[in-house]
């Protein structure tokens, strides 16, 4: 799928990669869509980064753009979007990485690999984020909701 207008274009590769071509035509694999601020105004302020976090364009307006460059934004934004809430630690094979952590989420019963201890980040006094090892975020909204096992578990890593 190509979307195109004359400020820039998107596309999908053959990997599934979005790459971002600006108005001169210069490349970008692997772009990146991130909302800016405010999150609640989800039709305004994009910006597309580069493969190393650099901003490439900013659109302060996705209601302006094509329907197709629109749709493909949209998509985008979704998938980098999809964060599970973790409900319930099951079980976490080891306490020495990689280790696999069976949980259910709001969006049912799963599986990951934790690579490291770094990829556990706390967000706030009770909160914290798990990037699994294919780059899944996994949210711990509150960890006081959770099992003692859970709250031992995600307490190792903070």
């Amino acid at each position: 799928m190509t979307a195109q207008f004359t400020a820039f274009s998107l596309r999908i590769d053959a990997f599934g990669r979005l790459i971002y071509a600006d108005a001169t035509g210069i490349e970008y694999p692997d772009a990146l869509p991130v909302r800016a601020y405010p999150l609640s105004d989800s039709e305004k302020w994009v910006i597309l980064c580069d493969s190393k976090g650099r901003e490439l364009h900013c659109i302060e307006d996705l209601t302006t753009l094509p329907l197709a460059l629109r749709a493909l934004l949209e998509d985008e934004l979704a998938r980098r979007e999809f964060v599970p809430r973790i409900r319930r630690v099951i079980q976490v094979s080891s306490y020495l990485e990689p280790a696999e952590w069976e949980v259910e989420t709001d969006r049912g019963l799963t599986r990951f690999v934790l690579k490291s201890e770094e990829d556990v980040r706390r967000l706030g006094p009770y909160s914290a984020m798990i990037l699994d090892a294919q780059g899944v975020r996994y949210l711990v909204p509150d960890t006081r909701d959770l099992t003692a096992y859970g709250r031992r578990a995600v307490d190792r890593y903070l």
